[in-house]
């Protein structure tokens, strides 16, 4: 009975942290792929040799993980450059979401749009319009990232089964 117990804690604590990544994949201030790598390291430590996850699926689990995060770092300034944009609409774009971080949830799309335009106006002497659409680039490039973000989180996710009961 106690093995049973055990296993099914095992999994309530793997599936609760699996569950709140996917989650924090979506609200920024939870760090989503970092639950998600936890619970599998979690799942491993608590199931011991028997897991079936392997010890590369990690590395795996890891570099999805911050290949993620680069991408959701720098796609404001990828969209900002996609809508011809300057280096300026682009580091602009990069700042603003920086920034826009802290003003949760409305900053995410805000804080690009808004130091792109600025820094656009400001530093490259472009006109309200030119900086406008590489302001609307880099609103694009963000919402590409978020989604980016998701469907890598959902991938580690899927990994991870697969690892626990296919390949491993």
């Amino acid at each position: 009975m106690s093995d049973i117990l055990q296993g099914g804690g095992i999994w309530i604590v793997t599936a609760g942290l699996l569950l709140a990544g996917l989650v924090g994949c979506v609200v920024p201030v939870l760090p989503g792929h970092l639950l998600i790598l936890i619970g599998a390291i979690a799942y491993r430590l608590m199931k011991g040799a028997d897991a079936g996850i392997a010890w590369w699926g990690f590395v795996i689990l890891a570099v999805l993980m911050v290949v993620s995060q680069v991408f959701e770092i720098v796609s404001g300034s990828l969209g900002a450059k996609w809508f011809d944009g300057s280096k300026w609409g682009a580091v602009g774009a990069l700042v603003g979401g920086i920034v826009g971080l802290f003003f949760f949830p409305i900053g995410l799309l805000v804080g690009p749009l808004a130091g792109a335009f600025g820094f656009e106006m400001l530093f490259a002497k472009k006109k309200p319009r030119q900086s406008a659409v590489s302001g609307v680039g880099s609103v694009v490039g963000t919402l590409a990232g978020m989604g980016f973000k998701i469907a890598v989180g959902a991938i580690m996710v899927a990994w991870f089964f697969l690892d626990v009961f296919v390949v491993g």
